[in-house]
């Protein structure tokens, strides 16, 4: 394929000399002259490892050249993949200058060459958040292009997994390829450059590809910190830190795993809230700051006051609850997250009816039956026999079970207004229905 790159940093010299070494015809393109020169005379503009060897081979064979002018890298190219920089402003916030002005540039160049025919894709592969492509980029691309995107034009964002020092590398062996596609025709585009490479691709919406890439990236600022966090804590108390993470990272059936990963509703239980609590507090004993592990549990009450606050956006005052235990096929109500909700509920005047299958007052003993005569001494009350009393009650129906009879008797379309803490199994159809709203996605 004829690929042009627009910008010669990190991600842009990987790239185009990856695909030029793939047997694409690649031209680079950046404002920097230096960049433009070092390149076409068979130089790498960035210290990294394999790649001055492979910019001079491509080079050598004619699969790469570098421009600083847009329009003849747009009339000699099919796709381009725009890498620019995406630096955080003063106040943390993204800065879009380079990525505005390189999608006007290559707009008034489309519209220059539209004469010579042929659909061209314009493949955004800079971290920008969500939105930023289908809210700024492609009404940019529209104005100068003077066409519509998936019509005239193709466009699709396709995040970068490189890391500096192994970015060649990782280029040929990715832990995945993700295609945030407009249209198929523009996602085929893409797949065909990395036709050969190994790994899973995932082709999926354009904002779902640009959240990717920061999902990713604030996950591994959370391991490290976690580590290093937890590292201190050992230390401090007399741990091998080391000797903790090595049987740390051997599980992974709960640890290293897709376990707890999903988003949905509040943890709770008796473990998890107590332990979290007790090696903060060690560590505040022995003069650790600790603010990752200390900040678990306010935003787990913050992920619960939104379910509070979803109810209250509703302006309907009869609430149903599906679910009160922390877990299902469990009737333990120790600090169980739907409990806090219930007594938030209760608390502010709600006209509450509350099921769960498992939870009967009769049967509860001991600290289970302590703690929720302490949490919510009025559960009798509140406690409905059935589903459908539940639902024959309820403008507001939350739904915190995977309770085969609750799940078969949720009404669609008109009814209750369904809050959806769980991820419901056809919470995909749902979406759809002016009835039902969803905590985490």
């Amino acid at each position: 394929m004829r690929v042009s790159v627009f910008g010669l940093g990190y991600v842009g010299c990987v790239s185009a000399a990856c695909l030029a070494g793939m047997g694409h015809e690649v031209i680079g393109v950046d404002v920097n002259q230096v960049k433009v020169d070092l390149v076409n005379d068979g130089k790498a503009p960035v210290i990294e490892e394999r790649i001055g060897e492979l910019i001079a081979e491509v080079v050598r064979t004619g699969a790469l050249r570098a421009t600083g002018d847009v329009r003849e890298a747009i009339t000699g190219s099919d796709v381009s993949l725009v890498c620019v920089g995406t630096p955080s402003e003063s106040n943390g916030g993204l800065c879009t200058t380079y990525l505005e002005r390189v999608t006007e540039q290559i707009g008034a160049a489309l519209a220059e060459g539209a004469e010579h025919g042929g659909r061209h894709t314009v493949v955004f592969r800079s971290t920008m958040l969500p939105g930023t492509c289908m809210n700024l980029l492609v009404p940019i691309l529209e104005k100068y292009v003077g066409g519509t995107a998936g019509v005239d034009f193709g466009v699709a964002v396709n995040p970068e997994f490189l890391r500096e020092g192994t970015s060649v590398r990782d280029f040929f062996d990715p832990p995945k390829t993700v295609i945030g596609e407009l249209d198929p025709a523009s996602g085929d585009v893409v797949a065909a450059l990395y036709d050969g490479v190994p790994g899973e691709v995932f082709r999926v919406p354009v904002p779902t590809a640009e959240a990717i890439k920061y999902a990713d990236n604030a996950f591994h600022g959370l391991k490290i910190g976690f580590a290093n966090e937890l590292g201190a804590v050992c230390q401090a108390l007399g741990v091998d830190s080391h000797q903790v993470m090595d049987v740390f990272l051997a599980d992974r059936k709960l640890n290293i795993s897709p376990a707890y990963l999903r988003p949905g509703f509040a943890f709770g239980g008796s473990c998890l809230p107590k332990d979290l609590r007790s090696l903060v507090h060690a560590a505040q004993r022995a003069d650790v700051s600790v603010p990752i592990l200390a900040h678990v549990l306010p935003s787990n009450a913050d992920h619960l006051q939104r379910a509070v606050e979803l109810v209250e956006r509703t302006g309907k005052r009869r609430v149903g609850l599906f679910g009160l235990s922390f877990k299902p096929g469990t009737d333990d109500l120790r600090e169980s997250p739907l409990v806090e909700l219930a007594e938030r509920l209760f608390g502010k005047g709600y006209d509450l009816r509350i099921h769960d299958a498992n939870v009967s007052l009769s049967r509860l003993m001991g600290a289970n039956r302590e703690y929720i005569e302490t949490r919510l001494p009025h559960l009798a009350q509140l406690l409905a026999d059935s589903v459908e009393e539940v639902l024959e009650h309820a403008e507001v129906c939350l739904v915190g079970t995977r309770d085969p009879a609750v799940l078969s008797a949720l009404p669609h379309g008109d009814g209750p207004v369904i809050v959806d803490l769980i991820h419901l199994p056809d919470a995909d159809a749902r979406r759809t229905e002016p009835g039902y709203v969803g905590l985490a996605w």
